[in-house]
């Protein structure tokens, strides 16, 4: 039997929550039936390969990564695998026999991952050969980020830290007071040329100096309310958005913002909550609320353009742009792909029985989707 958080979004709590004994039964909610509609568009699978095992059952995000003409995935059991991307012809195989919590990153000729105890690793794009190792101060249980010159990782215990790409040095560390209970998941970071921009449980976006490591400026994306702790959790658990030179990020029972990047000033707001990142696209942006309802805003002025709840409870994947269309998955392992300029239903596919819980990729109008058999499968509009 699994344990929901109230909004039946499926997400898995921290561990603060103890348990299932929070939720009775009668709080479970069924998710909405596929229903028939006339396909406008046919995927085609290009190829697909097997990491060799699972993602596991604790909801870890093991998002794959692209470097150049090669794609990166790794299982919970500690495969990493390095295939082709034109062919999913697979160059190298790492075989690390501990627990991953947290998916890849890879540029500037590594791929860094981390375990579940928190050991942050580096291997050489060419051959797997290892490079350095870091021993983070907890779990790192999100993508690891970089730029040109740092590796930044995000950990539970609510630290960000900066590491040397050649080396692995740490160059500084961000800490940030983190609620005593929380969703269990954590936002990836995103790195720029000069500045970290990263959200935390505490409902709070900060942007950190890249050199070394100083607040630039913090703002509040959600205020904790409510009596309860679960009313009171407000955590950014999904990546925020750069587009169209404007940061956007939402939080869970909290909102969804739109903010200046050079000072943090908030642009706009709407009420939404969502434990997912975000996607830009046709001048909106697209989000997925913690019901699975999928939401296009105004990316100028937070106008809503339209809403589709046909997909309601159904454990959707932050959504990704394909084309002229948008793209989320299911724990049914359906691919859903949705019409940017009104959301209606243009294609379903079936990628796993096993479903999918990681966000999809999409590079050079390919989607790439890592399901929770560890199968990685390579996709494309006919």
């Amino acid at each position: 039997m699994k344990c929901w958080v109230k909004t039946a979004a499926a997400i898995a709590v921290s561990v603060s929550l103890a348990g299932c004994g929070l939720f009775s039964s009668e709080e479970t909610v069924e998710p909405n039936p596929l229903v028939d509609f006339e396909a406008e568009q046919q995927f085609q699978q290009l190829w697909s390969l097997s990491t060799g095992g699972s993602l596991g059952s604790k909801f870890h995000q093991l998002v794959p990564s692209i470097d150049e003409q090669q794609i990166f995935a790794v299982n919970v059991e500690g495969d990493l695998v390095a295939a082709d991307l034109a062919s999913g012809r697979i160059n190298w195989r790492v075989e690390l026999e501990t627990p991953i919590g947290g998916g890849v990153g890879a540029g500037n000729g590594i791929v860094v991952l981390a375990t579940e105890s928190g050991e942050v690793i580096a291997f050489d794009t060419t051959d797997g050969s290892e490079r350095w190792r870091y021993q983070a101060s907890s779990e790192v249980i999100s993508q690891p980020q970089m730029n040109a010159e740092l590796v930044v990782v995000q950990q539970l215990d609510g630290k960000i830290t900066a590491l040397e790409v050649g080396s692995g040095e740490r160059r500084w560390s961000y800490d940030s007071q983190i609620p005593r209970l929380s969703l269990r998941g954590t936002s990836a970071p995103i790195v720029a040329a000069d500045l970290t921009l990263a959200g935390f449980a505490n409902g709070k976006l900060v942007a950190v100096e890249n050199a070394s490591g100083r607040p630039v400026w913090e703002q509040r994306i959600s205020l904790a309310e409510g009596r309860s702790e679960l009313e009171r959790i407000v955590d950014i658990d999904g990546k925020p958005l750069v587009y169209n030179r404007i940061v956007y990020v939402g939080s869970y029972q909290g909102r969804l913002v739109a903010l200046n990047p050079g000072n943090g000033q908030v642009v706009w707001s709407q009420d939404l909550s969502t434990y997912r990142g975000l996607a830009g696209g046709f001048g909106n942006v697209y989000a997925v609320s913690d019901e699975d309802h999928v939401h296009a805003f105004d990316a100028r002025n937070s106008a809503s353009v339209w809403s589709q709840d046909g997909l309601q409870y159904r454990r959707l994947t932050t959504p990704v742009v394909l084309g002229n269309s948008l793209v989320t998955a299911d724990a049914d392992g359906y691919l859903h792909v949705l019409s940017q300029v009104d959301g209606h239903f243009t294609a379903r596919h079936r990628v796993s029985s096993s479903g999918v819980q990681s966000d999809l990729l999409v590079r050079d109008d390919v989607l790439y989707v890592l399901s929770n058999d560890g199968r990685l499968t390579a996709l494309k509009f006919k």
